[in-house]
């Protein structure tokens, strides 16, 4: 099956991302992977997801009829992460949220946004909250 990767974290951005994910599947007829990743865990990163977080995420995946698996990584990058997903799952599209970062925290911390639309090996859809 054909598959939308979609990078989520538990805030504004990653509900973003998640609703054209599945509004993309939903119009493609693909399944959806959803990927947590992060550099750590929830006392260093607050977009590492809670069991609860995750569950209501599959919640949801289930209530709109898609096939869907859900993941939870940690690694030193998490752009890259989500590109190993994608390429294992042979993504037709990643959609992912952006999120407006100040230049220097770009040169500090780089940019995940970046790193996937540079890496990717197929369409990246980057959206921003309403």
């Amino acid at each position: 099956m054909n598959q939308i990767v979609v990078a989520w974290s538990p805030d504004e951005f990653g509900r973003a991302a998640l609703a054209h994910a599945v509004a993309e599947a939903r119009m493609r007829g693909h399944g959806v992977v959803v990927v947590n990743a992060s550099r750590g865990d929830a006392l260093v990163d607050d977009r590492f997801a809670s069991d609860d977080d995750l569950d209501g995420v599959r919640t949801g995946l289930e209530e709109a009829g898609l096939p869907y698996d859900v993941r939870q990584s940690v690694g030193a990058d998490v752009g890259d992460q989500v590109l190993a997903v994608a390429q294992e799952v042979g993504a037709d599209l990643i959609v992912l949220g952006l999120r407006r970062r100040t230049p220097v925290g770009k040169l500090i911390m780089g940019s995940v946004a970046q790193r996937i639309l540079l890496g990717a090996h197929c369409p990246v859809l980057a959206v921003k909250p309403a």
